[in-house]
């Protein structure tokens, strides 16, 4: 047993020790116990190929998501969390010493060190924070449609509305202006739309706009609007330490359209903002995504293209995404495989389809000389969890359970004066909170609107017939006639003589 822990020890030292710059997330277990002198480090230089951290509730993976995204910051890399359950907030204040924080630290032969990290809190909703926008033109014919779930017909009815907007001047800023566009053209400017761009279908703008509204009730209109976010503020830096920007999402946990809807605004954004870098030594962004499942569940299969081309590409302008879930098979399978580290805490396995899906999830990991993966997937302990990443050569690191580090950061929540104190204190906030509504489609369509309702009424004026004064009416003018008054004459006499032959007085009586 001592040769084979000797033997364990000196495989994971050589495997986890890295030239370059890293994070030790931990040290190495066999068995149940944990050997100080195998740590577990994580180089800086891969951590744009993208992560998993997953496991059941209550194993751990908030304190391992904080873990990870502090040490990031201390090495000056930027962080954005998606904090949907609102636990993410005590990263911004020094942690405090504990018996269980020292027990585990000194299994681990590493001192705890307390320190809290810039924070800045941004937000799609109503929550407190830097408000974060895009406007519709931003998103482009392609990505809207696939949001908003069209077919091929609807989506080209999408295109011919951004081009009609390109070629009128017309600002497509908020859902605002593209309801009054799909209402326009399937009114006063059905004639114009259907000369220059060939026939819509009433029916098909009737199934857009309802899928609008539907976005609009999850409160997408207060995503989209003016001023729109620049991505480049994430990369902010301060005293060397990277900025944590933590997306407050606690209030659209039963919105995930307009959750994916955002991220994958947001993701595309940066895509299509940040130049190539090629290898960096260490990623200038990095993403966590918690209760990632949200993201999949609603997507369309267009929507997870979109998103799956986005993952393969984006680690070449140095961000890198790590999604954080309860079990791996949340994440579509052409996405796990672009996941280069993995950490997996405890999965619990009640029923026969938990068993399955443990089973599943041991065979996402490389085979093991010392450990039986499934069944260490559900005896792990808190805040212990399976590794395996890439090292600074791309190489897959053997798995390796490992007993966590404690964050030095707070594991907890912030009060409400806190999280307002930061607020108010953002340098970035007063850019980006203050209301713009500017001149777009739809003020400039209702102005359009009411000339085409003005010019309809003067040419109806024109063509109704004029009275001359002093000229008889058609009923005055018949009445006159030679015609009228011989016909009136004969049904004078008729009338008479009908009414003399009642009375027994009529005419001559004929033989």
């Amino acid at each position: 047993m001592a040769k084979k822990r000797d033997k364990f020890g000196t495989v994971m030292k050589k495997a986890y020790q890295m030239k370059g710059g890293s994070i030790t997330l931990g040290a190495g277990m066999l068995n149940g116990k944990c050997d100080s002198e195998a740590k577990v480090d994580i180089p800086l230089k891969t951590l744009n190929r993208h992560g998993l951290i997953c496991g059941a509730t209550g194993t751990g993976k908030t304190m391992t998501l904080q873990l990870l995204a502090g040490a990031l910051s201390a090495n000056g890399i930027p962080v954005l969390l998606m904090d949907i359950k609102g636990d993410l907030s005590g990263i911004a204040k020094a942690g405090k010493k504990q018996p269980k924080i020292d027990q585990r630290q000194k299994a681990l032969g590493m001192p705890f060190k307390a320190k809290g990290y810039p924070v800045e809190f941004l937000t799609i909703s109503d929550e407190m924070g830097t408000r974060m926008r895009a406007t519709v033109s931003e998103f482009g014919p392609i990505l809207l449609s696939k949001i908003l779930g069209l077919n091929d017909t609807q989506a080209s009815v999408i295109s011919i509305i951004f081009k009609y907007c390109d070629d009128s001047n017309l600002p497509l800023v908020d859902l605002k202006d593209l309801k009054e566009v799909l209402k326009y053209i399937t009114e006063e400017g059905k004639q114009e739309i259907d000369k220059q761009y060939g026939k819509i279908s009433t029916s098909t703008t009737g199934i857009i706009l309802r899928k609008v509204i539907e976005l609009e009730q999850q409160g997408a209109d207060q995503f989209f609007g003016e001023k729109s976010f620049e991505v480049e503020d994430l990369l902010r830096t301060k005293e060397g330490l990277g900025y944590v920007s933590i997306m407050r999402l606690t209030d659209i946990q039963d919105k995930p359209k307009l959750f994916s809807t955002f991220m994958l605004c947001l993701i595309g954004e940066i895509y299509s903002s940040f130049p190539e870098e090629g290898d960096l030594d260490k990623p200038k962004l990095v993403i966590f995504i918690d209760e990632a499942h949200l993201i999949f569940n609603e997507a369309s299969k267009a929507l997870l293209d979109q998103l799956e081309s986005i993952i393969k590409l984006i680690r070449s302008k140095g961000v890198g995404i790590i999604f954080c879930t309860q079990n791996p098979i949340d994440i579509p399978a052409p996405i796990l495989s672009q996941l280069g580290l993995k950490i997996q805490h405890s999965l619990r396995a009640f029923t026969a389809k938990d068993r399955k899906a443990i089973k599943l999830a041991a065979e996402n990991f490389p085979d093991s000389d010392y450990y039986d993966t499934a069944e260490l997937l559900t005896s792990l302990g808190i805040g212990e969890a399976l590794i395996t990443a890439l090292n600074e050569s791309g190489r897959p690191t053997p798995l390796v359970a490992t007993l966590l580090s404690a964050p030095s950061s707070w594991i907890g929540v912030l009060s409400k004066s806190e999280i307002d104190e930061i607020t108010r204190e953002s340098k970035i906030g007063q850019k980006y909170n203050k209301v713009i509504d500017s001149e777009s489609a739809h003020e400039l369509l209702l102005a359009k609107i009411k000339e085409f309702h003005a010019k309809k009424v003067e040419q109806e004026a024109e063509i109704k017939p004029k009275r001359v004064k002093g000229a008889k009416s058609t009923f005055e003018t018949v009445v006159e006639s030679k015609l009228a008054r011989q016909v009136g004459r004969t049904l004078v006499r008729e009338a008479t003589r009908g009414l003399l032959g009642v009375l027994g007085l009529g005419g001559r009586k004929h033989r």
